[in-house]
């Protein structure tokens, strides 16, 4: 090194010395291009939820307009920036409404009675018109089997060959932004029609056609069942085991120590497992029941009978809207569906939460067909029964842990990242093929639960599980009948949030 240059420092190039840039996020730029802050403004009112959920529903919105808005309307000017922050305004007016009537909605009826009801009927229907397949009732033969369970369940939204219809969720949507949105808001069409448009192609040409495929279920089912006890592990899979050593003292002193560890694992799992038990069913018992008042527009589907001797109430918590559907099957005991009436003004304590989740799970797995079955869903019925009380408390605890901020995050990434997989709207995956299909279907009859739930199984299952696994996947084989399963939950989700919607 010269003498210069050691006593002359190189100085620092101005290119160096200046800041380098931050790229702002997508929603900062496309949303809140004005914005000169570093925060986000607050989407939802509710103050529990961390920043992560804002920071991401931002990010879906912008995705959304960036990908459906932006293309067709840069071609028509490229100066106007305000158009799309305008938009990005009622929609976050909307999902503020939506976040407020979210919050006064009464879920654990909604998913302890109304979804399982609707399940319970969709199986009975299903079977029903199985059972009528080439006979005279599809004038023989001439009607499929979507065909004649379109009879038991008619729907303005959907026809009788599974195909949707548009303008149903078109008026459907629209009623959500007038009720959602301010009247200065409302009037413009542009505004609103791009949103409703938006939210219509997302919701009937991305998600609504695959979830209700039988290989997305089959997929759904085996992805929360998790792995069964007959894959086998890694090292099973790679085929390779220890080497084996001959016997002595150092051999020996291992496995003990290694039992000890084991034994000392399991006691602590066991007292972690006791210790999370008794302060859950502190914090339950502490909790007062649940009451829930139903107003008169509110109409019932459960016609329970209520005596006045009995000073249990059974609340009639489902679809406050008259649906278009109807059904000419019949379930057994309190699962039936009869005509809507409307209910006096009254508060009920909301009792019996098990009961309609276990007759689907009977109606399901047919479990009043066998014997043993019967007398095991009969024994287990009298123990809840007894512990009424205490089921009543607790399922609502764990529908509201369960509903958890990191699950409404989860989602909302997941969402993202399945529309969006590269900040655009990614082509369509291809369907399995047949053969795949075929296979998913297969792992999920030869499926079989870790540690005690394989020993429940014979006597819910019965002596043949994959036969008994097999028709209960049988109501779930048909698109066009589960589009009907998922357009009655849509209904009943709807009308429970916007019950003007049903003019009561």
């Amino acid at each position: 090194m010269s003498l210069h240059s050691r006593n002359h420092p190189k100085q620092p190039s101005v290119l160096s010395a200046q800041p380098r840039t931050v790229q702002q996020p997508l929603a900062k730029r496309l949303l809140f291009p004005s914005n000169t802050g570093d925060a986000l403004p607050p989407l939802l009112n509710s103050q529990d939820l961390p920043p992560e959920v804002t920071a991401e529903l931002y990010d879906f919105i912008a995705l959304a307009l960036r990908a459906f808005v932006n293309p067709w309307w840069t071609k028509i000017t490229r100066y106007d920036k305000e158009f799309l922050p305008q938009v990005s305004r009622i929609i976050e007016t909307v999902v503020r409404e939506l976040e407020s009537r979210l919050q006064t909605l009464d879920l654990p009826p909604l998913a302890f009675h109304d979804i399982p009801a609707i399940i319970t009927q969709h199986y009975a229907d299903y079977r029903s018109a199985a059972s009528k397949v080439s006979s005279s009732y599809a004038n023989g033969g001439a009607m499929s089997l979507p065909q004649l369970f379109h009879q038991h369940q008619p729907h303005m939204a959907i026809s009788a060959d599974g195909q949707l219809n548009h303008e149903y969720f078109r008026q459907v949507i629209d009623h959500i932004l007038k009720s959602c949105l301010p009247p200065e808001d409302y009037e413009p069409d542009s505004e609103r029609y791009i949103v409703r448009e938006v939210v219509l192609k997302v919701l009937l040409n991305d998600v609504l056609p695959k979830i209700v495929q039988p290989w997305f279920i089959h997929k759904t089912m085996l992805d929360l069942l998790g792995p069964s006890e007959d894959e086998p592990d890694a090292l099973s899979q790679e085929g390779t085991s220890p080497p084996s050593s001959p016997l002595s003292i150092h051999t020996l002193l291992v496995v003990v120590l290694s039992a000890l560890q084991a034994f000392s694992g399991a006691c602590l799992a066991l007292i972690h497992a006791y210790k999370q038990a008794i302060s859950t069913i502190k914090f339950v018992n502490q909790s007062s029941p649940r009451l829930a008042a139903v107003s008169s527009k509110i109409p019932s589907t459960d016609r329970l009978e209520r005596t006045t001797s009995s000073q249990r109430v059974h609340p009639p918590p489902s679809s406050p809207c008259p649906s278009t559907s109807s059904s000419t099957s019949s379930i057994p005991s309190r699962a039936t569906l009869p005509s809507l009436s409307p209910v006096p003004h009254a508060s009920y304590a909301y009792s019996g939460y098990f009961e309609t989740p276990f007759l689907m799970l009977t109606e399901i797995f047919s479990a009043r067909e066998r014997f043993v079955s019967n007398i095991a869903m009969t024994i287990i019925s009298m123990i809840m029964l007894s512990a009424t009380p205490f089921l009543d408390k607790l399922l609502p605890y764990l529908l509201s842990t369960t509903l958890s901020p990191s699950f409404i995050l989860n989602i909302i990434r997941l969402s993202k990242r399945t529309l969006f997989p590269n900040g655009y709207p990614g082509p369509q995956p291809p369907d399995p093929t047949a053969e795949e299909q075929a296979e998913l279907r297969a792992r999920l009859l030869a499926w079989k639960g870790r540690s005690s739930i394989a020993y429940i199984f014979p006597f819910i299952l019965g002596p043949e599980p994959s036969r008994t696994l097999d028709a209960a996947l049988e109501p779930l084989s048909s698109a066009p009948c589960n589009t009907h399963l998922l357009i009655m939950i849509f209904d009943r989700l709807i009308a429970g949030m916007f019950p003007e919607l049903c003019g009561l």
